[in-house]
């Protein structure tokens, strides 16, 4: 997943959006199937992390990484760390009540509200 899937992104990236919004409800459709087995199914949906394609999203702002950053609500990119630790708890006893969830670990990225005060 990716919250491409979730919130639409300035640049072009229909094919990708689309993609993820599908690997999106095929967790749900495949958590409603696979229950009855006992079976979770759940995906992580990373906000911005460091990789070849978040750096052709800094094309649209200039080249400079930190506009995306400070965009952020906790003004960072993610990293292995956070989506391990999202893993770990899918995967693990805690988690085993979970299924058919989209864990958006995005640094609130998709909290991010209309700014209608400048519309």
């Amino acid at each position: 997943g990716s919250i491409a899937g979730i919130i639409s992104q300035e640049a072009p990236t229909h094919a990708y959006d689309v993609s993820k919004a599908a690997v999106h409800h095929l967790t749900k459709k495949m958590a409603a199937d696979l229950a009855k087995r006992q079976i979770t199914v759940n995906a992580i949906a990373p906000g911005y992390v460091p990789s070849r394609m978040s750096q052709g999203l800094e094309n649209y702002v200039g080249g400079d990484s930190s506009k995306i950053t400070g965009a952020i609500p906790l003004k960072r990119m993610g990293n292995e760390d956070d989506m391990a630790g999202a893993a770990i708890y899918l995967s693990s006893k805690a988690g085993s009540w979970t299924t058919g969830v989209i864990l958006n670990v995005d640094g609130g990225a998709c909290t991010i509200q209309m700014p209608l005060a400048s519309l």
